[in-house]
């Protein structure tokens, strides 16, 4: 530990509890999150592969779904691999560096996640409301720009608020109520007045997290508008398919993020905000491209395409 003061250590490292209360369970768990995490790196990486050997899906709904998967890859593995460790040893611990590493990447990618949410949103809008320009409007140039602000946004706002964070002071207790290094369990090991922190923090959630669910809301009521005016009702069957996938997505994370950041502080407990961040770092990522693909005409037929091509190239080598 570091001197801070006469009566006062800063800490140096945290000790992550995670679910040390369920000591006859971990093995158990270790098995049920690692086949999880297994499942959603490979369903992702399947998404991406598919996506850059298929010509059908070179279109900037899929150009901006590849961004996606790729950041749920990195979403989950940056918390799911050090939880998997800690499960199987008793030794749970995370230097200060670390854990503000962690917070970093966590962070930048949960926001770079519901920027990119707003993009793909946007995208669906101009598709379904303006058909006739959507190729014009949505060429590889914005598509590009609207990917790089999402990340040059998460990163730009969350490596001010993850350097402010810890600046503050930590000289009580170590152990962090949690299995990662996340904003509000974190800030309750500060040994000063956090009000004005939480404050700024609420104000980063609601500007940062409710301001592209915000766009997305609004592009799904000019959406679900024109949708209502089209003569058939098969055409609006398709119309709505087009939707649906990102909507469900939509739906999952955002439904965990504001339950997470953005209900009051007395309703935070160290059981609730675990099995909530379970959500959206372990169970959201993989429900991705399990939406993606099995409610997706197009990616299921790109997928039977390649594997026919992979079969007929195997058996043309025999």
């Amino acid at each position: 530990m570091e001197e801070v003061g006469e009566n006062q250590t800063s800490l140096n490292e945290f000790i992550l509890v995670g679910f040390s209360h369920l000591a006859e369970l971990q093995i158990l768990l270790f098995l049920l999150f690692l086949v999880i995490y297994l499942v959603t790196i490979i369903g992702n990486v399947l998404i991406i592969l598919l996506v850059k050997y298929s010509h059908s899906l070179q279109t900037p709904m899929y150009f901006f779904l590849v961004n996606l998967s790729f950041l749920e890859i990195c979403y989950t593995t940056s918390v799911v691999p050090q939880m998997l460790i800690h499960l199987l040893t008793e030794h749970k611990t995370i230097s200060k560096a670390g854990c503000a590493a962690q917070m970093y990447v966590f962070t930048i990618l949960g926001l770079t996640e519901c920027c990119l949410l707003a993009a793909m949103a946007y995208d669906r809008y101009v598709a379904i409301c303006s058909p006739l320009h959507y190729t014009v409007i949505m060429n590889r140039q914005v598509c590009s720009q609207l990917a790089a602000a999402s990340w040059i946004t998460g990163i730009t706002v969350e490596e001010t608020q993850t350097t402010w964070i810890f600046s503050l002071p930590f000289c009580g207790s170590n152990h962090i109520q949690h299995f990662f290094c996340d904003i509000p369990p974190l800030v309750k090991l500060a040994c000063t007045d956090t009000f004005k922190n939480e404050i700024v923090i609420l104000a980063v959630s609601v500007l940062f997290i409710m301001g592209p669910f915000l766009l997305i809301i609004l592009s799904y009521i000019q959406i679900g508008y024109t949708i209502l005016k089209l003569p058939s009702a098969e055409g609006r069957r398709k119309a709505f398919s087009t939707c649906s996938s990102h909507l469900m997505v939509v739906t999952v994370f955002y439904g965990t993020a504001l339950f997470t950041y953005l209900r009051p502080k007395s309703s935070h407990t160290p059981g609730s905000d675990k099995m909530i961040a379970l959500m959206y770092t372990v169970v959201t990522p993989v429900l991705n491209p399990i939406i993606y693909t099995l409610r997706n005409k197009e990616v299921k037929g790109a997928f039977k395409k390649t594997m026919v091509r992979i079969f007929s190239t195997q058996s043309s080598k025999m």
